[in-house]
């Protein structure tokens, strides 16, 4: 008979697809919608065990060679790290001990994926709570533990998500040696589910009014930053942006380089589809056009010492 199981089906999905592969938005919403709700879970134990940085940059997950991991964490004399493999498909809670606790990246509601992990969190001898409602997400907003619907994971789209990501971040890197002022790392939030990467210019941004303490802290200093995400909202596709917070005057009448980038008024961002370069012989070189172009351009409206910041 032949076997037809879940298990099977992934064991023959091709999962470490070529390098700039197409994810249409479409084709995977729901393995999209239910891992931004797992690296949440995820996301807050990093919370819960590591030091505040600026800007909440103690948080973010990173890219690696096998999928997407956060800072080592530590409680006392205990450490962990904890991995999406998206080879293996497989989260690895990994104790410097040497124990591992893993949880398998499939079908699985929320609510299950949230109680394993805090398990095997707790079987490692971390004693945490964490907030169990998510953010950055359109309503209804249901609690981790609550949440039933969330539950597919298409292991392929997720291969190719994270492929996408592992060639993005080099390019990303490389703009980010061009800067010598204060510039964040290329790293992956959880919140808003997107790589980003971050200079600043070295002067306090003016507060904004009514804002959270989340959005206080992002941008207490003026900031360009450049990155990549999956699509949402106004832009339902995947696509690389740029932004500058404050935001000079003029910024949206620039025309960014190259011809298929443009200034979405929705989002007060640049915009640069993913599809209209991922097929390039070289894509790497239309994005860093679109990554030097946008931060000229907002660099010198801005008035940034740009002498001070950059590498001749």
């Amino acid at each position: 008979m032949m076997d037809t199981s879940p298990e099977k089906a992934m064991r023959t999905l091709p999962t470490c697809p070529g390098p700039w592969p197409a994810l249409p938005l479409e084709g995977w919403r729901p393995t999209y919608e239910t891992l931004h709700l797992w690296t949440q879970v995820v996301g807050k134990v990093c919370l819960a065990l590591t030091p505040p940085l600026n800007h909440f940059w103690n948080i973010a997950l990173r890219v690696t060679s096998r999928g997407l991991a956060t800072p080592v964490m530590s409680a006392g004399e205990r450490a962990l790290a904890i991995t999406f493999d998206f080879l293996d498909h497989r989260l690895v809670l990994q104790a410097a001990d040497g124990r591992v606790e893993a949880v398998r990246l499939e079908p699985r509601t929320v609510a299950d994926f949230h109680r394993a992990v805090m398990d095997g969190v707790r079987r490692l001898g971390f004693d945490i709570r964490i907030w169990t409602m998510p953010v950055e997400i359109p309503p209804p907003v249901v609690r981790f533990e609550e949440d039933t619907a969330h539950r597919s994971y298409d292991a392929e789209a997720a291969a190719r998500f994270w492929r996408i990501l592992l060639d993005v971040a080099p390019v990303l890197e490389q703009f980010r040696g061009r800067f010598l002022g204060k510039t964040s790392p290329v790293h992956f939030f959880w919140g808003s589910f997107d790589l980003a990467s971050t200079r600043f210019s070295g002067r306090a941004a003016p507060q904004r009014a009514g804002a959270d303490p989340i959005t206080r802290e992002a941008y207490s200093h003026e900031v360009i930053s450049h990155g990549f995400w999956p699509g949402s909202g106004a832009v339902q596709e995947p696509a690389f942006y740029a932004y500058a917070a404050p935001e000079p005057k003029g910024l949206g009448a620039v025309k960014p380089r190259p011809a298929a980038a443009f200034y979405s008024r929705d989002l007060s961002e640049f915009i640069l589809p993913y599809e209209a370069i991922r097929s390039e012989p070289q894509p790497a070189l239309p994005l860093l056009e679109f990554l030097g172009s946008t931060y000229d351009a907002a660099a010198d409206l801005a008035g940034w010492d740009r002498a001070a910041l950059e590498r001749k």
